[in-house]
C-alpha cells in the first residue's frame, strides 16, 4: 500500500502578504496543544500510530510545488489499512507555523484556523479526501 500525502494549502490571496501574527514555535505549539485537547474523546480513542509534528514550514520534500502548506497528512488512511499495516511506521500530521502566521489573522482567528487545519488533516487519517472535506465545510 502506498502512503498518501494530503495537503492543506495556504488559502491567502496570491501576491498579498498580510501582516503576520507573531507566535514563536513554543507559543504556536501551545495553541496546537489546546486544539488537540479540544478534540472529542472518540477522536483521541481512534487515533493510533500517528505523530503530530510542528515545523516552521514544509521543505521541498513535503511541498515540492511550493504551495505554502498549512498542514499535511502523510500515511495510510484507516479505510485502506489491512492486517499488513501492523508494524508500519506511524502516520504523520504536520502543521506548519509560518504559513499560518502569514495569513495575518488575529489571535482567536489564528487559533480557529490552526484547529481547522488540524481537523482537516486528521480527517484524512479517517479516510476523507479533499472533495469530501470541501463539501463538509472543512476544505
Amino acid at each position: 500500500m502506498s502512503r498518501a500525502a494530503s495537503p492543506d494549502v495556504c488559502r491567502g490571496s496570491p501576491g498579498i502578504v498580510p501582516k503576520a501574527t507573531v507566535l514563536n514555535h513554543e507559543e504556536f505549539e501551545t495553541v496546537v496543544e489546546r486544539a488537540v485537547s479540544a478534540l472529542p474523546a472518540w477522536v483521541h480513542e481512534a487515533l493510533h500510530n500517528i505523530d503530530l509534528l510542528i515545523e516552521d514550514e514544509a521543505g521541498p520534500d513535503l511541498d515540492p510545488d511550493g504551495q505554502g502548506l498549512l498542514g499535511l497528512y502523510v500515511g495510510i488512511p484507516l479505510a485502506e489499512r489491512g492486517e499488513a499495516a501492523m508494524g508500519e511506521l506511524p502516520d504523520v500530521v504536520y502543521l506548519f507555523r509560518k504559513p499560518h502566521l502569514a495569513l495575518g489573522l488575529s489571535g482567536a482567528e489564528l487559533e480557529a484556523e490552526i484547529a481547522t487545519t488540524l481537523i482537516h488533516e486528521i480527517a484524512h487519517y479517517f479516510g476523507f479526501d479533499d472533495d469530501e472535506l470541501e463539501r463538509l465545510g472543512w476544505g
